[in-house]
């Protein structure tokens, strides 16, 4: 376990722009922007990536503090292994200090799942992910459920959340980057025990 000085990158997977802003497959820009106003701080233009980026501190101050790298790739989801990438080796980060945020067909809408390393379920960000930088990395998965009927998977992600499931968004959101402190702060097996559901 570090001492808090090695800084991590989280990164909230997602598609800039304001018509996908509320889609689920932007569930990881939500939990970073929540994250990014815990920081207390405002996302600005990585230097060397295609990149929103953030720097600064999470969880309690002290020993339980972590320095942390908070980013949304701003290059569109199928392509986010670059950014991700080359902000990975502007900061110094090793792929197991790295974790993605991202929406989750696999797992019902309302439930977290963490893990490290594993495939990428078809997910495109992580395929990218994964094809510049190995899978070794962290994954918080935010279920969104599988699409209902004969629903395209690719219309069904690039849709906004359901009016039901807004009543929830918020608190889920929250719980999400609670999550992502919680594996900062205490580890993997720590945060699976909390929040995996």
């Amino acid at each position: 376990m570090s001492d808090g000085t090695d800084p991590w990158l989280v990164v909230g997977l997602g598609n800039p722009g304001p018509e996908y802003a509320a889609n689920r497959h932007n569930v990881g820009f939500m939990v970073a922007d929540l994250l990014a106003e815990r920081i207390g701080g405002k996302f600005k233009r990585a230097q060397k990536a295609q990149a929103q980026v953030l720097e600064g501190r999470v969880g309690s101050p002290g020993p339980g503090s972590r320095r942390v790298v908070v980013a949304k790739p701003m290059s569109f989801m199928n392509l986010s292994g670059g950014p991700v990438n080359a902000l990975r080796e502007f900061y110094k980060v090793p792929v197991d200090r790295v974790v993605a945020v991202h929406d989750e067909l696999d797992v019902d809408f309302g439930s977290l799942r963490l893990k490290s390393g594993g495939g990428d379920n078809g997910h495109n960000g992580l395929k990218s992910m994964t094809k510049a930088m190995g899978a070794d990395y962290h994954r918080v998965r935010f279920g969104i459920g599988r699409p209902p009927g004969r629903m395209q998977v690719a219309d069904f992600v690039l849709k906004d959340f359901s009016s039901t499931e807004r009543k929830e968004l918020a608190f889920l959101v929250d719980r999400a980057a609670d999550a992502v402190e919680c594996l900062l702060a205490e580890g993997l097996e720590r945060a699976q025990s909390a929040y995996n559901s």
